[in-house]
């Protein structure tokens, strides 16, 4: 079965999504659930997938940062963002615990809001508590990308999308990041500005 990703607008990717029992971590049905969002991310592509993304008010995500994903960009760009391959895991019931006071910003899309990008401000590093799909309780300390993606995909568990964080005159067409702003510095302007 093909999963549908929600779009901006759907009324469940504006509610807080609810908490998992073990008992229901366990089953059956989310065990599918966890595969079919792989999937569904996978194929997108994307590199995070939140359950409220697929209609679903349920605190669970699924992240991957391939590194096929990775080869899109130069290596001055990845260093800049401190993005390396982030191997499939899937949060439940995460609670961010720590949150660093420095933050960075870069361009954030979502599968939600297809086709715009806008710059996002976020901590750079973050330490998140969370259960994994055997309802195992993990903990992660996350920097630079994989902290981006972390904090996106709570965001959504929270009913926050990335254009209720970003920098409102960054915000742009896919089309157009890619011709002005691709491979080029985010303007300090831009990393220090307010979002009025």
């Amino acid at each position: 079965m093909r999963l549908k990703i929600m779009q901006t607008g759907e009324p469940v990717l504006r509610e807080e999504a609810r908490l998992l029992t073990p008992q229901e971590i366990f089953s059956e049905e989310t065990q599918r659930l966890i595969h079919e969002m792989r999937d569904a991310m996978r194929d997108a592509p994307g590199v995070g997938l939140a359950a409220p993304q697929i209609g679903l008010p349920l605190q669970l995500a699924v992240i991957e940062d391939r590194e096929d994903l990775l080869e899109a960009f130069s290596a001055d760009d990845l260093a800049e963002r401190e993005r390396r391959p982030v191997p499939f895991h899937v949060i439940i019931n995460p609670v961010i615990a720590y949150s660093s006071g420095e933050k960075k910003s870069f361009y954030e899309g979502c599968l939600s809001l297809p086709g715009f990008s806008a710059v996002v401000p976020r901590a750079r590093t973050i330490r998140v508590a969370y259960l994994d799909e055997r309802a195992e309780r993990q903990f992660v300390e996350a920097s630079g990308w994989y902290a981006r993606i972390l904090q996106h995909e709570i965001d959504h568990l929270q009913g926050t999308l990335y254009i209720d964080r970003m920098l409102t005159r960054t915000f742009t067409t896919l089309d157009n990041w890619t011709r002005l702003h691709k491979a080029k510095p985010i303007p300090q302007s831009h990393s220090d500005a307010s979002n009025e």
